[in-house]
């Protein structure tokens, strides 16, 4: 360490504030709903390896803390005072870039023409393009078809804006007007980072500004290392799926071994399913990106919740991502709706560490962010708008409900105000609210998902719902917990012309039509029947559990009592009497079970395998009629429905002969 310690924490802290007065004013001055009430954006100050060396802690989104600019740097070229370079290639930018509708802009801080770092703000753009409104589909097979792909380019010249490529985002996207001023909000972001960093190096100097990117960045990975190290070491492996990859009815595998040494964390993805030709695959490039590292970061904060967000958060973790994976995708893939495959590592993440931390980890929290969109026709054009981040509850843990209608995944995204969805575009939100009997059963409850319901005022509109997730594979318990509900889309419910959908392209609406989106609840942490009775009756009253619901996965039974309800103790004492506790790690309900009655660890094992020694494109056509054999031997529905003994050992069986056979094909 070249700084003192006092003199650190001042310049780290003033660098800190520094990212959040840039978050403070591009918010305040962007154009779109989704950048100034969800706060889909983020600004931070990167060093002279690309790396953040500054963070946000309370504004914007937090996942991003890992990612590094210095590949999109490169790729522009020579850079000067006044460049800003712009970009949303995730292939080209290194992985900076996650998908095309968040724009990256990049400006290089210099000091009496030397380079002290680099100022970053991107922006989650309402549309870039491509084949449907809000450009992201999970049906997207390539990513050419998810919108206007920016390499690396300079989007101002030493100070000049260039017209030209303003121009050419404008006529490729369904908002250009939104866009340029989201744009422009970010371009002042970048000029308060330039101006407060000239001020800090004016106080400190610049060998000291210097000198802190390295301390400060050092100095968190170690106490990330510190933090680490008080889970042990061990490796450990948990397995969890995507319902489907929405062009087919096949789940799609996430494997996971974390594997803890002296304070380091090594991640390895083997046993992953290849990448789909879907938008649900995350271009890493083999790094520890951000999106496959979250859950790391989050469990990091929460042993050590002073520690600084920074590039050295993810300096102890190494990552094992197969070439071809859903983790590790080769362009052009797909990648539009990757935080949805995003929530899923998330996910495993927990499930693995939370074999080695089992009183830290919570249960699985909700699995799923879905941005709500209405696309409706204007006599000026197209008005795309998402009408609500929607998330579902997070996990409960050992000594703690889940909190109801927020997720501790991937998502720290604001809910907009119902009256500014109202002014913005044609609905009506008819509820917007918790939903009953949704989060896990246990000793400590998995938080509720939640409900949107809205009328459809306007003709020509069209719902699109990216990353509809967790509608058959449910939010897993643990230790005797239970899952939370699954995932529901509904039409028009509770009438003659109810429709329920599963993952949706776009969803053309007729006006008057009514919308239910119902999202999984969380996970329930320890048996149900040891939870307080009175913890029961308070949700109960609060509307979060229903009194069936007390009686049948609580045993507590409630009377009425002075115009309200009371726990009956001696009904629920019988009740309980004769409960036999459910003791296994992890509970995913009915539908998993199914699954994994006929698809089993070891034998998926093997299949994965033999398919990544394959050339790339024959992979999904052959795991595709792999599953379709095996398939159609067992009911329909399936996993919703389970088999019968008889279809799932026959079943089991031409699992086998398949397995074999591809093996010897791909020896």
């Amino acid at each position: 360490m070249r700084l003192d310690p006092v003199t650190m924490e001042i310049v780290g802290n003033r660098l800190s504030a520094m990212t959040e007065e840039m978050c403070l004013t591009l918010q305040r001055t962007s154009r779109s709903l989704y950048v100034k009430e969800t706060a889909d954006f983020c600004c931070a100050f990167a060093g002279l390896d690309g790396g953040f060396v500054a963070y946000p802690r309370g504004i914007g989104v937090s996942g991003f803390v890992g990612l590094n600019v210095l590949t999109t740097v490169e790729a522009a070229g020579p850079l000067e005072p006044g460049d800003v370079i712009i970009t949303n290639d995730p292939y080209r930018s290194g992985g900076l870039a996650t998908h095309l509708t968040d724009i990256q802009l990049i400006e290089p801080y210099f000091h009496e023409g030397e380079l002290v770092g680099y100022g970053w703000a991107f922006i989650h753009c309402s549309d870039i393009g491509g084949r449907v409104p809000s450009s992201l589909s999970p049906v997207n097979d390539e990513i050419f078809q998810e919108g206007l792909q920016i390499p690396p380019v300079k989007l101002v010249r030493a100070g000049e804006p260039s017209r030209d490529v303003e121009a050419l985002i404008s006529a490729n996207s369904r908002t250009p007007e939104a866009n340029l001023g989201d744009i422009r909000a970010m371009r002042a972001a970048l000029r308060t980072g330039r101006e407060r960093l000239a001020g800090v190096v004016a106080q400190h100097g610049l060998a000291t500004v210097l000198d802190a990117q390295r301390d400060l960045v050092e100095y968190t990975a170690g106490k990330a290392r510190a933090a680490l190290a008080a889970l042990g070491d061990g490796t450990h492996r948990f397995v969890d799926y995507l319902d489907d990859d929405a062009v087919s009815s096949l789940p799609v595998r996430l494997s996971v071994t974390a594997t803890l040494r002296a304070g380091d964390l090594d991640l390895d993805f083997t046993g992953t399913d290849p990448q789909v030709a879907a938008a649900f695959n995350i271009a890493t490039l083999g790094r520890p990106h951000a999106w496959i590292t979250t859950r790391v970061l989050a469990l990091i904060c929460t042993l050590d919740p002073g520690i600084a967000l920074n590039a050295g958060l993810i300096a102890p973790i190494t990552v094992t991502t197969p070439e071809g994976s859903l983790v590790n995708p080769v362009h052009p893939a797909a990648v539009g709706v990757r935080h949805a495959s995003a929530n899923r590592v998330n996910d495993a993440v927990g499930g693995a560490l939370g074999l080695a931390a089992p009183h830290v980890l919570p249960a699985a929290s909700s699995g799923l962010v879905v941005p709500v969109v209405v696309a409706e026709q204007r006599a000026a054009g197209q008005n795309v708008q998402v009408l609500e981040p929607m998330v579902g509850g997070t996990g409960a843990r050992d000594g703690a409900d889940g909190v109801d209608g927020r997720d501790s995944g991937i998502s720290n995204l604001s809910n907009n105000p119902v009256e500014t969805v109202e002014t913005e575009i044609g609905v009506e939100i008819l509820r917007y609210g918790l939903r009953t009997d949704s989060g896990g059963a246990g000793r400590w409850r998995g938080g509720c998902g939640l409900e949107l319901t809205f009328r459809v005022r306007g003709e020509g509109s069209k719902l699109l719902a990216r990353g509809l997730e967790r509608m058959c594979f449910r939010p897993w318990g643990v230790r005797g917990g239970g899952p939370g509900a699954a995932t529901e889309l509904i039409v028009n419910p509770s009438t003659a012309r109810e429709r329920r959908h599963f993952k949706i392209d776009v969803l053309p609406l007729e006006p008057g039509d009514v919308v239910t989106l119902l999202t999984s609840g969380a996970g329930g942490y320890g048996d149900p029947y040891t939870r307080d009775p009175e913890a029961v009756l308070r949700d109960v009253e609060r509307g979060v559990v229903s009194r069936e619901a007390a009686a049948r996965a609580y045993g507590v039974l409630l009377a009425e009592a002075d115009g309200g309800l009371a726990v009956d103790g001696p009904a629920t004492a019988d009740a309980r009497r004769e409960h036999r506790p459910d003791r296994g790690a992890h509970d995913g309900g009915a539908e998993r079970r199914a699954w994994e009655s006929v698809f089993d660890t070891a034998a998926v094992d093997r299949l994965v395998a033999a398919l990544f020694r394959l050339p790339g494109p024959a992979r999904t056509p052959r795991r595709t009629a792999l599953y379709t054999a095996v398939l159609a031997g067992l009911p329909a529905g399936f996993p919703r429905t389970a088999p019968s003994p008889e279809q799932r050992d026959a079943a089991r069986r031409t699992l086998v002969q398949e397995i074999t056979e591809l093996e010897r094909m791909s020896a």
